[in-house]
């Protein structure tokens, strides 16, 4: 195993720095047709690719945010994703928005209608109406009205995966990831809007997932379930590097899960269950007990099995941004140094091996020995998990990133 680099805890002048840094580098992604393309490694945008939903929602939120931060560069970025999420991927005929379209033609490249996506466009819906986008609050409105009418099931207290395009059928198929983002989405809109009631279903969300199926399952979390929220442990064991559904326990979940934990627990204030912190504090403790230097060379490896040993050692950048997260999150709300001993450690790691000073954005993915790899993920799509990652050290507690900076 190589050295491990000295700790190095970033000053607030350093975080804007490399929130620059970052947005720089993203802005090159608005694809002239419409929303926003994926970037290779130098940075150029690879606009023969689908325009994707999720990703064009990601860098609407993160030019949300610059705005908000005062920023009046993000603004045309700003209007470019409002646009697009209201013209180029809404389905007009049916609802909701296609999962990726046609750069060219603007045709959907699938059928199927996802949560995941959905959830992104509450987001950055929610992020848009707080940078007071003149089309943000009907955007917002409408993503509202598709969640409730056709992803939320208030049976289960848990999202729906997917449908078909005409809202027929729905895959039987139910997932932990597409629950996490919607978890985030809720809570930016209950924040940027006052309602409770997105409050209180990513807390149900958020209790079945984390003190629920984690909390029974010594805290590793299973991410894919039956329609009816049976555990499928085997799913995926023969594809275990898929970039949305991989098998075995996803390790930057867990500590997004944990960080997401701390945001409801501010959102519920004195209202907030005993449990939310003791359920952060023991993902943040299994993420690192098996998936930090668990193959012997530094960093996070992607998954684990349910035993904890290692199944796909590659290491992802929105891991270790998922972790600076959660380190920070954890320091503000529990007495113990050894978070800020983590948030430094793993920012020295993020320079060390991520950050990118020559190309910009952070290296999305390396191998096992830390060197650049594309077994997960290729180019530099999008820079949603470092740039939040240099974003929260600068917040007071919040629901959401929106919201901090929209009340602040």
């Amino acid at each position: 195993m190589s050295s491990a680099p000295s700790p190095f805890t970033p000053d607030e002048t350093w975080l804007g720095g490399e929130r620059r840094r970052l947005w720089d580098f993203a802005s090159r992604s608005v694809h002239p047709a419409g929303g926003f393309a994926w970037l290779d490694d130098r940075g150029e945008p690879e606009l023969e690719r689908p325009v994707h939903a999720w990703l064009t929602c990601r860098m609407t939120h993160v030019a949300a945010l610059e705005v908000l931060q005062g920023n009046t560069g993000g603004q045309p970025a700003l209007d470019h994703g409002v646009r697009a999420l209201r013209e180029v991927l809404r389905d007009r005929e049916h609802g909701g928005w296609f999962s990726a379209v046609d750069a060219a033609t603007h045709e959907p490249v699938s059928s199927t209608k996802e949560c995941y996506a959905h959830a992104f466009v509450l987001l950055a819906a929610s992020s848009a109406t707080a940078a007071g986008h003149p089309d943000g609050q009907g955007l917002l409105d409408d993503a509202r009205d598709v969640f409730a009418t056709h992803y939320w099931s208030d049976a289960d207290g848990l999202a729906v995966e997917s449908w078909d395009r005409a809202w027929r059928t729905s895959e039987d198929y139910r997932g932990a990831n597409a629950n996490m983002h919607t978890v985030e989405a809720l809570l930016a809109v209950h924040e940027v809007t006052g309602d409770p009631v997105p409050r209180a279903q990513a807390a149900r969300i958020l209790e079945h997932v984390v003190h629920g199926f984690a909390r029974g399952n010594d805290w590793r979390l299973p991410e894919h379930f039956t329609a009816d929220w049976l555990p499928l442990p085997d799913y995926n064991r023969d594809h275990p590097a898929d970039q949305f559904r991989p098998y075995g326990v996803t390790i930057g979940h867990l500590l997004e899960w944990s960080r997401l934990t701390l945001h409801l627990r501010t959102a519920l204030g004195d209202a907030a269950p005993s449990w939310l912190l003791d359920d952060a504090v023991a993902l943040f403790d299994t993420a690192v007990g098996i998936g930090w230097h668990a193959d012997g060379e530094d960093g996070f490896v992607y998954t684990t099995d349910f035993a904890g040993q290692p199944v796909v050692r590659n290491r992802l950048h929105w891991v270790l941004a998922e972790a600076i997260g959660a380190a920070w999150a954890l320091g503000r709300a529990v007495d113990d140094p050894s978070y800020g001993d983590w948030y430094a450690a793993w920012w020295a790691q993020a320079e060390r091996y991520f950050i990118d000073r020559e190309d910009g954005s952070w290296r999305h993915e390396l191998d096992p020995s830390n060197h650049p790899a594309s077994t997960v993920w290729s180019g530099k799509p999008d820079v949603y998990h470092a740039y939040q990652a240099a974003l929260l050290p600068s917040l007071e507690p919040a629901a959401s990133f929106a919201g901090a900076l929209l009340h602040r």
